[in-house]
């Protein structure tokens, strides 16, 4: 069932709550964060199978049935910190920084009781999730 920019609000609700019920059923399941977010918010996931047109996905993400499913991601996330997947492979980055935003990071991570890797890895999926709203916004308005 995938939306088009052209379907009407109740196409979009009921395809917002399709969406968020196959999320809930996943979450129920207790899967590793990574798998939830493969499976939903993926670049194959359901949500962008389901919403193929940018304004539709855009729509999408200002939903309260998207918000729902960050909230189940982040919980999945807290609940596994640190725990390394066992059904998806790991990658390693090298990200080179100065030392003071290193320190930084750090007495952040700190402050939150989780790994700088944690704190990374949040902080980036943050910064892709706005940059897509805005790429998605800047489209609109071209």
């Amino acid at each position: 069932m995938a939306v088009k920019d052209s379907a009407p609000p109740s196409a979009s609700t009921h395809a917002a709550t399709a969406v968020l019920q196959v999320a809930e059923r996943l979450y129920a399941m207790d899967p590793e964060w990574v798998v939830f977010f493969r499976e939903v918010l993926g670049v194959d996931g359901i949500v962008r199978r389901t919403f193929t047109a940018p304004d539709a996905l855009l729509r999408f993400e200002c939903s309260p049935q998207y918000a729902r499913i960050r909230e189940m991601l982040d919980a999945l996330r807290s609940r596994q910190r640190e725990q390394p997947s066992d059904r998806e492979s790991q990658r390693v980055v090298t990200v080179r920084m100065p030392r003071s935003l290193h320190e930084t990071l750090k007495a952040e991570a700190e402050q939150f009781h989780v790994s700088i890797n944690t704190l990374c890895i949040s902080k980036l999926m943050k910064l892709l999730d706005e940059q897509e709203h805005r790429d998605i916004t800047g489209r609109q308005a071209g």
